[in-house]
């Protein structure tokens, strides 16, 4: 097996060390000077990896196949990056590519059941027709995970290197390459070989359908995100209003609304600041559009990391690219905690215009501040009641309501969040009935 000869699909890092065990037994499996008990080993270790790799990827059907296909889909090359979102280019890295793609249809093709028939392992069977244990996968979202699986049937299936060439291109035009094309989320690890970008597993699946009333806010906000997905001016956005109103939820809704037309979240802390300009340098460069998410944005007065923050949404020398936003939620409407010494000449400021500017300066930097605010008492009963449809409450309406306002005077008042905590609690008192 070539494996050494490609060209363009290298580095596949740890991924690819199951890929040379595999094709140095395919090489040697047939060969006397290598003993029984070494093919049998390197055979048996081959199945480990495969099986362990079934089980935390949630991969079914032709586990060989899947792995390679995962591979293919995963390698962020010259050649795939390129074609992320855009679909295919033109140019000599066409021949390059078709030459590694032949090499990977022999992979494809390799011959599990005749390696079995000289080295049998009981057992083996499994390689080409697999049933995992459990259908969650603990690295892809489930409907990644099911398109690997269906790319490896159409990669197994193509007739030739140039029909795989034109099925895995498509691929990358739908759903992209990398850890940035298989996921919707990320947050930054500050680790010993710098700041990385990794992506959050299990984001929650909320659609902005599911966050009753705010239809304004809501619509705001969509409005600039499709503009920013489609490569139109769009504005950095502050989400600000009361606790519990759905700022956060709003965030996660267009990060599941708008991942098919390639927008990416990076979750980001406030301790996290210094590593923007690590980040920037990772993301600039590639055709997703990357929203910098900052939830629960606030500082007291005299804290300064702000000034971090101010500097690279506008005021450093270097031009922030025109892939990247940055969103942000917030109690606060200024950001930054206002006093009512603030307004008054202070004892000590000799300036106090220019104290109140610079509390100002952070949050006039975003474009658009959408407000959430404390819903009415009629409000928050529609919030009940379309949250109880949407989980399938059965309990008279009447004593749902009545039960839903004696839930909000004992916690924090009206605001969507209690009323989910409400619905948590029946669904809890239902299901232990």
């Amino acid at each position: 097996m070539r494996i050494d000869e490609l060209i363009v699909y290298r580095n596949f890092g740890e991924e690819g060390v199951l890929l040379e065990k595999i094709a140095w037994l395919m090489e040697h499996y047939k060969e006397e000077n290598v003993s029984h008990t070494q093919k049998q080993k390197a055979f048996y270790e081959c199945l480990h990896l495969l099986l362990a790799l079934a089980e935390k990827n949630g991969f079914c059907g032709n586990l060989w196949h899947c792995y390679l296909s995962e591979l293919l889909v995963s390698n962020e090359n010259s050649y795939s990056c390129a074609c992320e979102i855009t679909g295919p280019v033109k140019g000599s890295i066409n021949d390059a590519v078709l030459h590694d793609i032949e090499i990977f249809k022999e992979l494809f093709e390799a011959d599990f059941a005749d390696l079995n028939k000289t080295i049998p392992v009981d057992g083996s069977v499994f390689i080409e027709d697999y049933t995992p244990a459990e259908q969650e996968s603990k690295v892809y979202n489930s409907r990644i995970r099911d398109r690997i699986c269906t790319l490896a049937k159409d990669l197994g299936n193509a007739g030739d290197a140039s029909a795989m060439k034109e099925i895995l291109t498509q691929f990358y035009k739908e759903y992209g390459v990398g850890k940035y094309g298989l996921h919707k989320a990320f947050r930054v690890l500050d680790t010993e070989e710098g700041t990385q970008i990794v992506p959050i597993l299990n984001i929650a699946h909320v659609y902005l359908s599911d966050l009753v009333g705010y239809e304004s806010a809501k619509k705001k906000l969509v409005d600039n995100t499709e503009a920013f997905v489609h490569h139109r001016h769009a504005n950095n956005v502050l989400l600000y209003g009361d606790a519990g109103t759905g700022k956060s939820s709003s965030i996660k809704g267009i990060a599941n609304e708008f991942y098919d037309q390639g927008l990416r979240i990076i979750e980001l802390y406030r301790y996290q600041f210094k590593d923007l300009n690590d980040i920037i340098a990772q993301i600039k460069n590639r055709h997703y559009r990357f929203i910098i998410y900052m939830d629960d944005l606030s500082f007291e007065d005299f804290e300064t990391d702000y000034k971090y923050l101010k500097a690279f949404i506008e005021g450093g020398l270097e031009k922030r690219p025109g892939n990247v936003l940055i969103y942000a939620t917030s109690n606060r409407r200024h950001l930054i905690r206002e006093n009512y010494s603030d307004k008054l000449d202070g004892e000590l400021d000799m300036h106090t215009s220019d104290t109140m500017q610079e509390k100002l300066s952070l949050a006039s930097r975003f474009g658009m501040a959408i407000y959430y605010g404390e819903p009415t008492p009629k409000e928050f009963r529609s919030i009940v009641l379309a949250l109880a449809k949407k989980h399938n409450v059965q309990m008279p309406e009447d004593e749902l309501l009545a039960a839903a306002n004696k839930w909000q005077v004992s916690h924090a008042g009206f605001s969507g969040r209690v009323a989910q905590q409400f619905i948590d609690y029946v669904l809890g008192t239902l299901e232990e009935a």
